[in-house]
């Protein structure tokens, strides 16, 4: 599949919600901060053409055309009522501005090469960028580098999929944007998920329940604990959902269990790294030791879900009792690509994952953080 030219996002909300519910977070916390972004091809051997490098900077100088539409806010209103009127007014007024982003192409062979995107500005202003630029960058490879491909039965596919899913019992999500082959082919199979729910009379899809890694401004010592403040500050009584591998779950399960009423007051927790199955009966073991019932949490599965995968991790959350094990859709071959917080006010910003290939921002703070929260080996 080919086409002459890529456009940008016609609509600022063809966007993950968690960047709109974040950007609160932001807005309410950290209004003068500055914020650095930096994009990674997790995939050495899938290279952009010069052609889909050009393309992508056309379509990023249209993004000063996108607007939150009247129409668009009431529709916010009525369906996100945690996101502030204050919040919406400032989301009213917004306006990409492409000079944020700098994009560079560097050849590495032949005509093919790696694109490096780096955005800089306001925090409240470049937390936007993330997911349309992703969108973006990928339609424009799948129009200009990998073209072998149609929409031929994509629907029937997803449709398939997705009945399997309820079936099974599992409650999901999609969230196929920041790798998106064409919004026409993500319209595709949202369109078949809302079909096959409708048609499994008796089951039910889930419901996008949010995350909680808002950046550790105030160092790195104790931040699971000060993150989990700054967002229930912002979300009291909604999307009490933690991502547990910032720092690896092994400290974050160290902070979280410090405080056994913030966790019974949080709804459940995110597995995005490491192995899965043995995330559950991790958990578990956790909120027993702290004296809370498992039957009313819930875990979300997100790292690279296969159908099989989704429905024997809702097996497996039965037997243990969870309220309910979710995950998102499965990824088909979408490029493996990241757009992460690289520093705040200069400050370096980093990722220890459950998955070391999943590590992420300056080495020398990596070190850091790994020793001060005792996962080098050998650490007391």
């Amino acid at each position: 599949m080919s086409s002459a030219s890529v456009s940008s996002p016609t609509s600022i909300l063809d966007t993950d919600l968690y960047k709109l519910t974040m950007q609160q977070a932001v807005l309410h916390h950290f209004p003068d901060v500055s914020a650095t972004y930096r994009f990674t091809n997790r995939d050495k051997t899938r290279l952009f053409s010069r052609q889909s490098a050009e393309r992508f900077r056309t379509a990023v100088s249209q993004f000063t055309d996108l607007i939150l539409t009247q129409q668009e806010r009431e529709w916010l209103q009525r369906t996100c009522p945690y996101l502030k009127p204050s919040y919406l007014s400032f989301l009213a007024s917004y306006r990409y501005k492409p000079e944020q982003v700098r994009i560079t192409f560097v050849p590495v062979s032949g005509l093919l090469g790696n694109v490096e995107i780096e955005v800089s500005g306001p925090w409240i202003e470049t937390i936007l960028w993330e997911v349309p630029l992703m969108a973006t960058l990928s339609e424009c490879f799948f129009n200009s580098v990998d073209v072998n491909w149609n929409y031929d039965n994509q629907e029937q596919y997803a449709y398939a999929k997705s009945r399997a899913l309820l079936e099974a019992g599992c409650t999901f999500s999609e969230f196929g944007t920041r790798r998106r082959r064409s919004y026409h082919t993500q319209d595709l199979v949202v369109r078949a998920l809302v079909r096959a729910s409708r048609d499994a009379p008796g089951t039910g899809t889930g419901r996008f329940s949010g995350t909680s890694n808002v950046a550790a401004i105030n160092g790195y010592e104790n931040t699971h604990s000060t993150s989990l403040g700054l967002w229930e500050a912002v979300y009291p009584d909604s999307l009490l959902i933690a991502l547990t591998d910032t720092f690896t779950t092994h400290a974050f399960f160290k902070d979280f269990t410090a405080d056994p009423e913030r966790a019974q007051r949080w709804r459940g927790l995110r597995q995005d790294s490491g192995d899965p199955f043995a995330f559950g009966p991790r958990v578990k073991e956790m909120y027993e030791s702290l004296g809370i019932d498992p039957r009313q949490k819930a875990i979300i599965y997100s790292d690279s879900l296969s159908v099989d995968k989704a429905i024997r991790l809702q097996k497996q959350a039965n037997e243990l009792g969870f309220e309910e094990g979710t995950g998102g859709t499965e990824k088909s071959k979408a490029l493996n690509i990241v757009i992460k917080l690289s520093s705040v006010n200069n400050k370096p910003c980093i990722k220890i994952s459950d998955d070391l290939t999943k590590n992420t921002g300056d080495q020398a703070t990596v070190e850091h953080v790994k020793r001060l929260y005792k996962l080098i080996p050998g650490d007391t």
